[in-house]
């Protein structure tokens, strides 16, 4: 088959890393003039490696991308550090890592009980309401059940109104904001503690070696990626479909568009009106990041510091990536992100780096009270509006099959991992399934 992808993000080039090992002609369609999605990099002058965009690590149940990691010859690549996860509470920083380094290699289940224990400013019964009400969901194997039923409502009855107010439900409002927080069902949670581990990977290289190591054998395979080449709309023309892209148009016997729901209803305006009324009927949240290159590291060993939503921070974490990676690969530079999940219509997403930075400023002297801008050496700005699908109760039934009512025709988003929370390795899972049934209708007679 010939076969035109939207998008080179993690899914489309998996998709087409597939294909294309299977003999299929590929065509990957990308309006960035770099490959990688939300998983894509950028690097400074200085710089021996590339920063992710957008804050990123593995987990080693991330078993996907480990594989299609291993498949590439690039197991070598893939490490695994101990850095300090922690939470920030009253102007204190609290390391929720064990302190013991044997009880690392726990079970996860049994490794996350400890940590919620060790939050002292909690009152003892609600950690430990907490630690068995997250061990009894890692145990959980059926999550259909609890679609049914709202995060809020779940957790509320299951470890009480003061434990949920400290633990749970500034989690679910730094992800959803208050609009949308008592929405989300309880899968979602669910499927962040029964896949998740404590001790998160990380590529050589950063996620943009991963990307470009991926893109290479692509286009070793037969395939062709073309940047700065973004896709206007998609129509059916003579039995197959039309891509039209800034280069000119282009005819594929399938296409495959790895983007928004929202994006696939205006890129395609053949699709049936029920149809599309499903694309649109799926919200999500943007993600939106500063990035500061400092002289000097500005916490104390911490990597990822989560900020609860009513602590009153203009952020919902800082992640310092040098805690993590040594700031040897990076020129020296000691490099910490200011992240914020927002609705896509949010004024922020309008702002350049310096007015972000101005607006982050006070949380920064929060975390740090000696901070000074004299500190910053550079600053960056990423956004993305689609980042993180907003999951409703009984939220399987709004999914929409990959295979669109249009023939030919395939949707692989974000949205479609469900209930599995958004990240690279369900991205690579995404990507190969799409692969797969695009591949299964050829061999019946066509897509």
């Amino acid at each position: 088959m010939d076969i035109g992808i939207i998008g080179a993000g993690l899914t489309g080039l998996t998709a087409a890393y597939d294909l294309t090992r299977h003999g299929h002609t590929v065509t990957v369609y990308e309006a960035r003039p770099y490959p990688g999605g939300l998983a894509a990099g950028f690097r400074d002058a200085r710089w021996d490696w590339h920063l992710d965009r957008f804050y990123h690590h593995w987990f080693a149940s991330d078993a996907e991308v480990i594989a299609l990691i291993e498949e590439l010859g690039a197991a070598d690549r893939l490490f695994f550090p101990w850095p300090t996860t922690s939470v920030y509470h009253r102007g204190r920083i609290y390391p929720l890592d064990s302190p013991i380094p044997a009880l690392r290699f726990l079970p996860p289940a049994i490794h996350r009980a400890i940590r919620v224990l060790q939050f002292t400013p909690s009152p003892l019964v609600d950690r430990l309401r907490v630690g068995l009400v997250s061990f009894y969901l890692t145990l959980t194997k059926d999550w259909r059940p609890l679609e049914q039923v709202t995060a809020d409502e779940w957790l509320r009855r299951a470890v009480g109104e003061r434990a949920y107010a400290r633990w749970w439900r500034p989690l679910l409002m730094a992800k959803f904001g208050a609009a949308h927080y008592r929405e989300v069902n309880m899968a979602w949670m669910w499927a962040r503690l029964y896949k998740r581990t404590a001790r998160p990977g990380y590529f050589v290289g950063g996620f943009q070696a991963f990307v470009d190591l991926l893109a290479a054998r692509v286009t070793a395979q037969g395939g062709t990626v073309r940047l700065d080449t973004p896709v206007q709309a998609v129509r059916p023309a003579a039995g197959r479909l039309l891509v039209e892209t800034s280069a000119g148009p282009a005819s594929h016997d399938a296409v495959i568009a790895t983007c928004s729901p929202r994006q696939m209803a205006d890129l395609a305006p053949d699709l049936p009106a029920d149809y599309r009324a499903q694309l649109l009927a799926l919200r999500s949240m943007g993600a939106l990041v500063l990035v500061m290159a400092l002289d000097r590291p500005l916490t104390a060993g911490h990597y990822w510091i989560n900020v609860p939503a009513d602590e009153g921070l203009p952020f919902m974490g800082l992640v310092e990536h040098t805690n993590y990676i040594p700031a040897d690969h990076y020129g020296g530079d000691h490099l910490v992100y200011c992240g914020d999940y927002l609705p896509p219509d949010h004024p922020y997403f309008d702002y350049d780096a310096e007015r972000l930075f101005q607006t982050y400023r006070p949380g920064i002297r929060l975390i740090n009270p000696d901070f000074e801008p004299s500190w910053v050496r550079s600053l960056w700005m990423f956004g993305e509006r689609y980042a993180q699908p907003i999951p409703t109760l009984n939220h399987s039934r709004n999914i929409p099959a990959l295979r669109t009512p249009l023939p030919g025709l395939w949707l692989a988003s974000m949205s479609q991992v469900y209930p599995w929370d958004r990240g690279s390795n369900y991205a690579v899972e995404l990507g190969r399934r799409v692969a797969a049934q695009v591949m299964g209708t050829s061999s019946k007679g066509g897509a």
